[in-house]
């Protein structure tokens, strides 16, 4: 697999809390020139970096980020003001107490109500899969099938962990037709993006393989 195929499945992201706009910009610049899904960014950035780059690139941004326990109807509102300001995908953190609780019903209806704030737009459901046990994992899949999300998403990056080769097989094991599946955290290497995508990930959370495949064409490689 060449390196703009796996570019083409990346979302190049920056989400720490200290971005300043123009670690944005270069963020932006990069994910268009090397033909990314998207750049994933702050909501604060969002609607700059949407007037910056117009329509050439998406823009994903995230909600209940990083630890998932704003309450719904907060969520909600995020996912409108960030539709506002020009986000073209949403990724969302599940309520992992609510998981913990066994709030099914809960976090089925959040889901519902986050998607339907879409507008039509792409959901991605983060599950911080590192946080859960297999049965957690199992019951989330078919949470978020049941909801309509678009993609099961293994991680935020800012936990314990970030995605494995073993969550997204068992994801796509249990995942239906209609969801996509994002892998995201610790993908360091073409080869790290590569087996993720043969396992069944449609789309990579990254910041590390733009970095790699810049550093290899500056080297002439």
């Amino acid at each position: 697999m060449d390196s703009k195929e796996i570019l083409s499945r990346c979302d190049h992201t920056l989400l720490k809390q200290e971005a300043t706009w123009a670690q944005i910009q270069e963020v932006c610049d990069d994910g268009k020139r090397y033909e990314c899904a998207s750049v994933c960014i702050p909501a604060s950035y969002v609607k700059q970096a949407a007037e910056y780059l117009g329509n050439d690139l998406k823009i994903c941004t995230v909600i209940g980020f990083p630890n998932g326990y704003a309450t719904t109807e907060v969520k909600v509102f995020e996912t409108e003001d960030a539709i506002r300001g020009g986000a073209d995908e949403i990724d969302m953190v599940v309520n992992l107490g609510w998981v913990k609780d066994a709030r099914w019903e809960d976090i089925l209806s959040e889901i519902r109500a986050v998607k339907a704030s879409c507008q039509g737009r792409i959901l991605k459901v983060i599950v911080e899969a590192c946080l859960l046990t297999e049965a957690e994992k199992i019951k989330l899949c078919e949470l978020v099938t049941l909801a309509g999300a678009d993609y099961i998403k293994t991680s935020t990056g800012f936990s314990t962990g970030g995605a494995t080769r073993e969550d997204v097989a068992l994801f796509k094991a249990h995942i239906g037709p209609e969801v996509k599946i994002k892998a995201a955290g610790g993908i360091r290497t073409l080869q790290d993006a590569e087996d993720f995508i043969h396992l069944g990930a449609d789309r990579l959370g990254t910041s590390a393989i733009v970095k790699l495949v810049k550093n290899e064409i500056s080297q002439g490689y």
